[in-house]
């Protein structure tokens, strides 16, 4: 659906996007552990790991500021006459922020190519949607920027890509931006600050049913077979364990006093 020159944004938590995109996995590992051999040398920590050789602009620590980010990138490769598209993933949360609706209406405004998918995981912080927000269905603002939208099971994988990469084609033919609304469910809290006691246990487990990797399996497994199902879970795992087993035991990044306290311009 995205090509190497398209670029992407991501809420401060985007790993499973840095790694969709074709970063590889022990970079993106070793950046979160600060290691020397991290994505960005171990100085970006996990809320801002970037690749601009891959297209990942990167993480943002700000709720919502990926957002006109994915609209100015767009911005440029419209200027520039590239056939690219920018898209930004980002959460109901930040979808009740002031920028997100000034970035939706510049980029209908300008037939922006860019592609908004909202992870709508109910929850923003410790607060339900339905108390910050005045619509159930947040992409129905779309529509009041002149820009469509679509609504989709967010744990059904092929129903996501049929529906964002409809949106990436759309966009890349110069007809403006769109805006995808995944709804799904966050079964943790937002952070390790977060203790949790607002979820109920009842709708924790029912959720955890669909997990989309349950989900995944589940339809594959009648044309793929439970052997070949098993396989692609170890080798998965494997990879998974090998990018941790290394990038943990990679060196820390090193720099002198000195170099630390050199004017950016100095040290560049």
């Amino acid at each position: 659906m995205l090509e190497v020159e398209d670029k992407v944004a991501t809420t401060h938590r985007g790993h499973a996007v840095y790694i969709g995109k074709g970063m590889a996995m022990r970079p993106v590992i070793a950046e979160i552990f600060g290691r020397e051999t991290g994505a960005c040398g171990g100085r970006a920590g996990h809320m801002l790991v970037a690749d601009a050789s891959k297209g990942v602009v990167g993480g943002n620590a700000i709720v919502g500021a990926g957002i006109p980010a994915a609209a100015g990138m767009a911005l440029s490769m419209q200027v520039m006459g590239q056939k690219n598209v920018a898209m930004c993933v980002f959460g109901d949360g930040a979808a009740q922020t002031g920028i997100c609706h000034e970035a939706m209406n510049m980029a209908a405004l300008w037939k922006l190519p860019v592609v908004f998918v909202l992870e709508h995981n109910q929850f923003g912080l410790t607060v339900r949607s339905a108390v910050q927000s005045s619509v159930e269905d947040i992409s129905v603002r779309a529509a009041g920027y002149g820009m469509p939208s679509e609504i989709v099971d967010g744990n059904d994988a092929i129903a996501v890509y049929r529906a964002v990469s409809a949106m990436v084609d759309r966009a890349r033919r110069g007809e403006g931006p769109g805006m995808v609304e995944c709804k799904t469910y966050r079964l943790e809290g937002f952070s390790t600050s977060d203790m949790g006691g607002y979820q109920s246990p009842e709708e924790i487990a029912a959720w955890k049913l669909r997990d989309p990797i349950t989900v995944s399996r589940a339809a594959l497994l009648a044309d793929v077979g439970e052997e070949k199902l098993a396989a692609i879970e170890a080798e998965a795992k494997a990879e998974v364990d090998e990018a941790f087993r290394l990038a943990l035991s990679d060196p820390m990044p090193q720099f002198s006093i000195d170099e630390a306290c050199k004017p950016y311009s100095e040290a560049h």
